[in-house]
């Protein structure tokens, strides 16, 4: 009891935190009563004439109704909208009707909810049509033959729990492509793994019978029914269920309750498994049945399941997945994201589906789910639900109530919230399941309506009042119309007002009067406003030891910047006037490359307190000004001829103590070695030449002819020694080559086929021996 307690007040203190958030306003610079209903849910506007005095904006009218109470805004002076629910339609609740109200109006501002109560009282009796879809996969053969005996008993039990029930049938097995299916023609005519035993040719889904209260047509067609088979294990389910659900003028439903018994031994297909028969195209949700068939199986591509619980859910189809205990996991998963749909175990014959059709009904009747269709985003949409005096459920997506017996009612609060001004639209609420549905108008209430009375002398008879603001008439402009545009159209007016095009009127801090700005009077203590476009004030500076501008015996605030009084600077007048820190041994202040600044030099880019003499970044002056201390001390060099011009801030001198060591080489290509010291001030240098210039002995002529001449020669004869050597070599290796297969050679006479015989023997044909 005290968990409850403690639990409601920390609900109500909640709610009052959130309601007090609510009704707070934002300070915008509104200058109109609609801007300001726009700005915030919390926000009002007084409409009182002279509520602004002289040097006010008119942004002060819009605040909360506390705050504009306290300024002497009365009631009646204070636009307030507020969002407003209206009833259009509420018919009693009877076994014909279950939902009430069947037809709102809302009237919403942006960002308050309007709240309103729909009560579901569940009838007795109501209409049920009933479609049982069959898997004739030949692993259902057995299952069949019950299924064609139950025609009577499906009927008989459907008529127990309503006075008008009506039932049909359909079947499916699975794509008729492989992988799914095998395409050979002899199995294409009979699937059955044995040839003995006939089956019907595979298909996707065909429907069977339309929903009928005749038992006897039922048991008759489906009598007529064989089995199939396919090859893979998961079935073409949700084909077929997507089109029981899309096909209702062909299936006969009826806007009554409409179950779909699901009956199945294995897993399913869905999107994406097209592609293993090169189904590539997404299903399109669309109804495809010619002749009973859906004949376009094997061109689109399986449902997703997200897609088929939207269409269920359109259509007000609850599915009762009646499966085998292995499958049962797998299609608790599938009813877990339909929200009005159950599972139960099918036996192996299917013996026990009317049992189980009774019970997922009655589970299915008695779970109230109370939802709506797609909303725009700017609409926020929630439920609180009050079940049989339980704790409400605050602040859900969707109402639901379990246990809802026949005759029962519960409400639900329905909060609807508009995050931005809409246009007119409506959408609807219904209890997932049943038929009966609410409609919700929505009208945007973002608009003023001050009711103003005609008043003759307002706004110098120039104008009229809306909202207790002037709107005048054309040529006048102004706080009271008071102003005459003499030929300029507004926006020329406004523009002499801001201090360039991208700027806002007077910087948002005063009324643009006549082409004048008027600067608003502060709502901060001793806080001045004022310039040409009212962009100046006397507290935007810097603080020091707590105080503007270190307080009024340092300075002052003007526009942004300190005014310091005299003997105190720094951008908050935080420093007393001296120079003492910042002059160097020679008695300049800040080596003349800064300015002291709170006792302190501020040096330029690159040189470094305390006094600005040292610039570790800066470029060495050695090869810079070669060219000046050439022309100086030796009268030579590109500078010769206008040397005290192009150089009048380096000067030689004879003798010189500190400073930078320099090399470097002149216009003759000759070293110069000379020491280099920066003076007080920017570039300016003195230098002393060591010595004299290094200047290279020229080349001896002689020598490089004669150097050049012996190379040449000396190439030349290493070339052809090279050569000879390389010719000897070859002629070396040649010779022992011969010489190699000369001695392989053993020739005699009787074998050399060079030698012939000096005799010559001569046969007489006509000599016969004798």
């Amino acid at each position: 009891m005290t968990r409850d307690c403690c639990l409601l007040l920390a609900v109500a203190g909640l709610l009052l935190m959130t309601t007090a958030l609510a009704l707070e306003c934002p300070k915008i610079k509104v200058s109109t009563c609609q801007d300001c209903i726009r700005s915030g849910p919390g926000c009002a506007w007084c409409k009182k004439l002279d509520f602004t005095k002289a040097g006010e904006p008119d942004s002060i009218r819009c605040d909360t109704k506390g705050q504009l109470q306290q300024r002497g805004c009365a009631a009646k002076d204070i636009v307030f909208p507020e969002s407003v629910f209206s009833p259009v339609k509420n018919a009693i609740l009877d076994d014909r009707t279950q939902l009430a109200p069947q037809e709102v109006l809302l009237r919403l501002r942006r960002g308050q909810p309007a709240e309103f109560n729909v009560t579901f009282r569940r009838a007795q009796g109501y209409p049920v049509d009933l479609y049982y879809l069959m898997d004739l996969s030949y692993s259902m053969h057995d299952d069949l033959e019950k299924v064609k005996k139950l025609g009577r008993d499906l009927l008989d039990a459907l008529n127990s729990i309503t006075s008008s029930g009506r039932i049909g049938f359909g079947s499916f097995v699975d794509k008729t492509v492989l992988p799914f299916v095998n395409t050979h023609p002899e199995k294409m005519k009979n699937p059955c793994p044995n040839k003995d035993t006939t089956c019907q040719p595979p298909f996707a889904f065909r429907h069977v019978l339309s929903l009928t209260d005749d038992a006897s047509v039922f048991e008759t067609e489906v009598k007529k029914q064989s089995i199939s088979g396919n090859l893979d294990a998961p079935e073409g389910g949700l084909d077929a269920m997507m089109q029981v659900a899309v096909c209702g003028d062909k299936i006969g439903w009826r806007n009554v309750t409409r179950l779909l018994v699901y009956t199945t031994d294995d897993g399913f297909h869905f999107a994406g498994d097209g592609k293993l028969g090169a189904i590539l195209t997404p299903n399109d949700g669309q109804c495809h049945l010619e002749e009973h068939m859906y004949k376009k199986s094997n061109e689109f591509d399986y449902p997703s399941v997200g897609q088929l619980v939207q269409k269920l859910a359109e259509n007000n189809i609850q599915p009762i997945f009646a499966v085998t205990s292995k499958m049962v996991a797998i299609y608790q998963k599938l009813s877990e994201m339909i929200p009005k749909s159950a599972v139960g175990v099918l036996h192996e014959d299917s013996s026990n589906v009317i049992q189980l059709i009774k019970e997922a009904y009655n589970n299915l009747s008695s779970r109230v789910i109370l939802d709506h269709g797609t909303v725009q985003d700017v609409l926020k949409i929630t439920y609180d639900s009050f079940c049989h005096g339980k704790k409400p459920t605050l602040d859900g997506t969707r109402g639901e109530c379990s246990d809802v017996k026949i005759r029962d009612q519960v409400t639900f609060q329905v909060k609807v919230t508009a995050k931005e001004c809409i246009k007119d639209q409506s959408f609807t609420i219904r209890p997932l399941g049943f038929t009966d549905t609410l409609t919700v108008r929505l009208v945007s209430r973002c608009d003023c309506d001050c009711d103003e009375q005609p008043t003759p002398t307002a706004c110098n008879k120039k104008g009229k009042i809306v909202c207790g603001i002037c709107s005048c008439n054309p040529g006048h402009i102004g706080k009271n119309c008071e102003c005459e545009t003499k030929g300029k159209t507004s926006k020329e007016l406004e523009g002499s007002c801001r201090k360039d095009n991208s700027s806002v009127v007077c910087s948002g801090l005063g009324d643009c009067v006549c082409g004048q700005c008027t600067c608003h009077t502060s709502d901060v203590p001793n806080k001045q406003i004022y310039g040409a476009f009212c962009e100046c004030d006397n507290m935007n500076c810097e603080v020091y030891n707590s105080y503007l501008c270190g307080g009024e015996e340092r300075g002052r605030c003007d526009c942004g910047v300190c005014k310091c009084n005299a003997g105190f600077e720094g951008s908050a007048c935080q420093c007393m006037k001296s120079t003492d820190g910042c002059v160097n041994p020679k008695g300049n202040e800040c080596s003349l490359r800064g300015r002291c600044q709170c006792n302190m030099c501020q040096c330029n880019s690159g040189y470094q307190p305390p006094f600005c003499q040292e610039c570790p970044g800066c470029p060495s002056p050695c090869a810079r000004y070669i060219s000046c201390v050439e022309c100086k001390a030796f009268e030579s060099g590109p500078f010769q001829k206008n040397c005290s011009a192009a150089c009048p801030n380096i000067n030689e001198q004879s003798s010189l103590v500190g400073g930078r060591q320099c090399r470097e080489k002149d216009s003759e290509n000759c070293w110069i070695s000379y020491l280099m010291r920066q003076e007080d001030g920017e570039d300016t240098y003195s230098f002393k030449v060591d010595g004299k210039k290094e200047c290279p002995e020229p080349p001896s002529i002689l020598a490089i002819v004669g150097g050049t001449i012996a190379g040449v020669v000396i190439i030349g004869l290493l070339l052809l020694l090279l050569w000879r050597l390389v010719t000897e070599l070859y002629d070396r290796r040649e010779y022992s080559r011969f010489e190699k297969e000369k001695s392989k050679a053993r020739w005699n006479e009787a074998d050399n086929p060079l030698f012939k015989s000096a005799t010559t023997t001569v046969m007489n044909p006509r000599f016969n021996g004798e």
